[in-house]
This record gives C-alpha cells, sequence and structure tokens, in this order.
C-alpha cells in the first residue's frame, strides 16, 4: 500500500525542524519495513541541495503525491499543524483513509 506520512516539518527553531525531520524518517522507515511504500516529505529537503525550490513547489510535489496514496497515516501531535490539518482536509476530500498510527494499518 502506498502510504503518504503527514505531520509537522516546521518549527519555530532549527532544533525543532530537525527533531521533526528525525521523527517523520523513523515513522517512514518503519512503514517501508512493514511491507508498504511510504510517502516521506521530510526528505524533500534534499532537492534544496541541487536547485532553489519554492516552498509552494514542495507543496504541490508532495499534494500530488497525496493524491495517488492508498492512506494517510498522521503522526502523533501534528493535528495542530497547519499543513498537516491542509492534508487530512484533502485526504476527507478524496475519500483516502487516514490512520493515526501504523498498527491501525496492518499489513
Amino acid at each position: 500500500m502506498k502510504i503518504y506520512i503527514a505531520g509537522k516539518y516546521s518549527a519555530d527553531n532549527v532544533i525543532g525542524v530537525l527533531r521533526n525531520i528525525r521523527e517523520g524518517t523513523k515513522v517512514a522507515a518503519k512503514v517501508l519495513k512493514s511491507g508498504h511504500s511510504p510517502f516521506c516529505p521530510w526528505l524533500d529537503h534534499q532537492f534544496s541541495f541541487y536547485e532553489d525550490i519554492s516552498i509552494q513547489e514542495y507543496y504541490n510535489y508532495s499534494t500530488d503525491f497525496l493524491k495517488v496514496c492508498d492512506a494517510i497515516l498522521v503522526l502523533p501531535g501534528s493535528e495542530n499543524s497547519k499543513g498537516t490539518q491542509e492534508e487530512i482536509a484533502l485526504g476527507k476530500e478524496l475519500k483516502i483513509p487516514i490512520y493515526y498510527s501504523l498498527d491501525e494499518i496492518g499489513k
């Protein structure tokens, strides 16, 4: 199953952003090891090593992948993130199942 991992990325300081990247990629690795195919937005920062990418380009890219995923997995504590709220709303609009733990998804 293709699973979009949704969660907070931004923070008010670089340490918070790095923690969010760590948490998001850690969960994506668990999704991969569970036999699913994760889309991990926290790996997007690597594009900026090669090109200047706007926030809107990142959003468009992530949204395009969300639209073709079979499910959305929302990270704990991310429900109040503006971006995560938008991803959840789009998932509901597209009738994509939304989960709040990997255990809910299963194999």
